[in-house]
């Protein structure tokens, strides 16, 4: 979710929902670490309970870099073994690290040793031409040696050569029995599921099949009100459902905040166009923010203007 799940986004997803783990953008332990860019820790209080994605490969590198992360008080820190973008190739880390699963245990002993607060990895079924029965297993009974509890199953391969960040989502084949089966094998594990799955329905039917917990990224992010404004009732049992008219108020004064800050209103905005996804006034409501919230001194009231397009 790297450029999607930034700071204004997830204090947009938190006010739809209060019971939903955020995770934050895929942040790399050397940015923090050798570059001292802090400014990718910050966040608002409110979004909490809020988990820090964290991408690299050098086992001291990632203790240190979770370390500030746990100084920040996130309340979990993650590291991405699924990330297929040539960035993170280069960097060797991300969805690479699946050929490698003993360096990724070491990364886990380290940041563990290094934090008090849950260290969990995200991962894919496999990389490539290796075989998802035999290198995943490996893979779950490496880090859960050293330390790991819980795990996010991405339940597709990654194509390091050949596909683009993007056809890597939908391209190669979801395997979900395969993550069911990784659950029924490692019944110790917190095993949660990722990839394609973009309703409550399908969400509650693998929890109900036994697995720990869901992550739903495209879904939450391009039509947030359909994930998000049930997701405390329905998977939860906690609260009633919120109201994306009532979010878009509650997020004006955060916006004028943001404003008085120096900040410009398209920074927050651009993760509000899909709140009303499917509603009449849906296309007014994103045509409005899309070209209105770049002009400059665009402000609350351009929200306020929108708003009329599914309200009035």
């Amino acid at each position: 979710m790297m450029d999607w799940t930034d700071r204004h986004c997830r204090y947009l997803h938190r006010l739809l929902s209060r019971e939903v783990l955020l995770y934050t953008e895929m942040v790399t332990a050397p940015a923090l670490v050798r570059g001292g860019a802090l400014h990718l820790l910050e966040y608002s209080p409110e979004e909490h309970p809020v988990a820090l994605q964290l991408g690299g490969s050098d086992p001291e590198e990632l203790a240190q870099a979770a370390r500030l992360g746990a100084e920040a008080r996130y309340d979990e820190i993650n590291l991405n073994c699924g990330c297929p973008s040539d960035r993170v190739q280069s960097g060797t880390f991300g969805a690479v690290l699946m050929k490698h699963p003993g360096l990724v245990a070491e990364c886990v002993a380290a940041m563990r040793a290094a934090v008090d607060v849950e260290v969990t990895v995200k991962c894919r079924i496999g990389v490539d031409d290796q075989d998802p029965e035999t290198v995943l297993p490996d893979f779950l009974e490496q880090i859960a040696g050293a330390g790991c509890q819980r795990v996010i199953i991405h339940a597709r391969k990654a194509w390091l050569q050949g596909l683009s960040p993007k056809e890597n989502r939908d391209i190669p084949p979801l395997d979900y029995d395969l993550v069911h089966r990784m659950k029924a094998r490692f019944p110790e594990l917190h095993i949660s599921i990722n990839g394609g799955i973009d309703t409550l329905a399908a969400a509650r039917a693998h929890l109900d099949a036994g697995l720990d917990g869901v992550m739903i990224g495209r879904a939450a992010y391009h039509q947030p009100a359909d994930i998000l404004c049930q997701a405390d009732p329905l998977i939860y049992g906690a609260g009633e459902a919120s109201d994306p008219v009532t979010v878009v108020r509650a997020m004006l004064p955060y916006i004028e905040a943001h404003l008085a800050t120096g900040g410009r209103l398209h920074q927050v905005t651009r993760h509000m166009l899909g709140l009303f996804a499917g509603r009449p006034g849906a296309r007014g409501w994103r045509r409005m923010l899309s070209e209105g919230a770049v002009r400059p001194g665009a402000g609350p009231e351009l929200v306020e203007a929108a708003l009329e397009q599914v309200t009035g």
